[in-house]
Formats: structure tokens, C-alpha cells, sequence
């Protein structure tokens, strides 16, 4: 019969809410968000029993979970910590970057109380009307720098995700920033890049829409993402965006190169050794 608030009822927040819903959790829900209609909406669908400050929200929370853009979880995380200090009350975050946060916590006397993870899930929609209640199914959680988490507060946050039937991984803050950076960011700039050029070159609309097929649809699908999410995860994460966007263009210009040069041959060497993804994947 746990308490649970939810700051921040977007897709995150929200699927969060509707998975343990239909795992059959049958403690409280308080849902926080200073979006009056993210309110609105979370609570028609009937994503917390109530809304409230974040104040009374940790008051009254075992556990409190940080959904906001990840700039907004940084700055509340070291006062969330100073209210729960010295008690049994876990707070975790669900942000898509870990070094920035854990930087400003490290050293606080509360630490332990804090379990950083991030659930491997999404969509390129936002909002609590987006909220899906299997969004979390079978896909990877990784918990960051659980050694400096307490045994019970751990746990605690390993049987939320087991919950959803999520697979558990564990990592370091600057690890996964990279790794993330690579799998996840870069994934999300080539959209946006992507679809502002067709933009630019395609300015009657209608030709966009009678020749775009499956690939281009599947690639561009990303830059329908919110940007109040993802100009803070870039941001936060922008050594590793940074690096990864470097090779990424490097890469480009082989292809510019070869095509330029028209070499068949290399360019069908450079197709070659892209189909390698698949054994990854699979």
C-alpha cells in the first residue's frame, strides 16, 4: 500500500502510472505537473487519485518519481533529497541523461535515498494522452551507479521495472551517457536534421506527403518529439551528442566522397559493413 508521486505526467509519467494500474498496484497515485492540462487530461484518464504540490507530494510519498524534462529533474532532485533525508522515503528519475544528475548529489548525506535509473522506452509522442500502459514491456531499465544506492531503495525501484516485465541493466552515469548517446540522441538529431531539409527543399507540401514511403516515414518519425524533452537531453548529454555527431558526419562525407567519385565498389563496401547492425540487433 505504497504511496507514489509522479512529477511530471507526460508519456513517462503517464505510461508509469497506467502500467502499475494494470499491474494491479493498489496503493496511491499522486500526480504532480505544473501543466494544468497535463492535469486535466492524467486525470480523466485516470492516471492519479490526486494532484498536488510537489511539496505535500513528497510529504506524503514513499516513493517519488522524477518524470520531468531532465533539466527540471536536476534541479529538484538535491531539495527532494534534503526533505527525505533520515527517512525511509526513495526518490528515482526516470531522465534520459545520468552524469548531470548525479553530479549535483553525490556527495549529499542522503544519496542513498536516490536510485538513478532510466527505463529504455518511448514514443515520439508526449503528454499524458499519450500514456500507454505496456509501453514498458520487455524493454531494458538500467539502473546507474547502484552502489551508491541503499540496499532497500534499490530493490525497491528493481521491483517497480521487474514489474513491467523489464529487464535490468547496470551502469555507470558516464557509461551510459555515452552508450545513449549513440543509440538513442543521435537517433533523434538525424530525424530532426532530416526532416528540416526535406522542409527546405520541398516547400509545396503535397509533394512530401505523395511520395513519402515506409523508409522515409520510419526515419523522420522521431522529429515529431517534443523539443521541451529533448533540447535539455542534448544539452545535458552534449560531450557524448557532440562526439557521436562527429563521427556520425564523418561517416557522411565517406558516402559524399564515394558518391562524388562515383565508386560503386566502396560505397557498396561502406552498405556491406552498415548490414553488420543486424547481427546487433538481432
Amino acid at each position: 500500500m505504497l504511496t507514489v508521486s509522479i512529477i511530471g505526467m507526460g508519456l513517462i509519467g503517464g505510461s508509469l502510472a497506467k502500467s502499475m494500474r494494470s499491474n494491479g498496484f493498489s496503493g496511491k497515485i499522486i500526480g504532480v505537473d505544473n501543466n494544468p492540462e497535463h492535469c486535466t487530461v492524467a486525470m480523466y484518464r485516470g492516471l492519479a487519485d490526486e494532484f498536488l504540490p510537489l511539496e505535500i507530494a513528497v510529504a506524503k510519498s514513499d516513493l517519488i518519481i522524477l518524470c520531468a524534462p531532465v533539466d527540471v529533474n536536476r534541479k529538484l532532485l538535491p531539495g527532494i533529497l534534503d526533505v527525505i533525508k533520515g527517512t525511509p522515503k526513495v526518490v528515482t528519475d526516470m531522465g534520459s541523461t545520468k552524469s548531470d544528475i548525479a553530479s549535483v548529489v553525490v556527495t549529499h548525506p542522503a544519496r542513498g535515498r536516490y536510485v538513478s535509473a532510466h527505463p529504455m522506452a518511448g514514443t515520439e509522442y508526449s503528454g499524458p494522452a499519450a500514456a500507454e500502459g505496456d509501453l514498458f514491456n520487455k524493454k531494458v531499465a538500467i539502473i546507474c551507479d547502484s552502489e551508491l544506492s541503499d540496499t532497500d531503495a534499490l530493490q525497491l525501484v528493481k521491483a517497480l521495472f521487474q514489474s513491467f516485465n523489464m529487464r535490468i541493466q547496470f551502469m555507470n552515469s558516464t557509461d551510459h551517457d555515452v552508450h545513449v548517446a549513440y543509440v538513442s540522441h543521435i537517433s533523434h538529431i538525424t530525424s530532426f536534421a532530416l526532416a528540416l531539409c526535406v522542409i527546405d527543399k520541398e516547400k509545396d507540401e503535397k509533394n512530401i506527403l505523395s511520395l513519402a514511403g515506409g523508409g522515409f516515414e520510419s526515419t523522420v518519425r522521431l522529429s515529431k518529439s517534443n523539443g521541451d524533452t529533448w533540447a535539455p537531453i542534448f544539452l545535458g548529454n552534449s560531450d557524448s551528442v557532440l562526439e557521436v555527431i562527429e563521427t556520425y558526419i564523418a561517416k557522411m562525407n565517406l558516402f559524399k566522397k564515394y558518391i562524388e567519385e562515383n565508386d560503386s565498389e566502396s560505397l557498396k563496401e561502406l552498405m556491406r559493413s552498415a548490414n553488420a547492425i543486424t547481427r546487433i540487433l538481432n
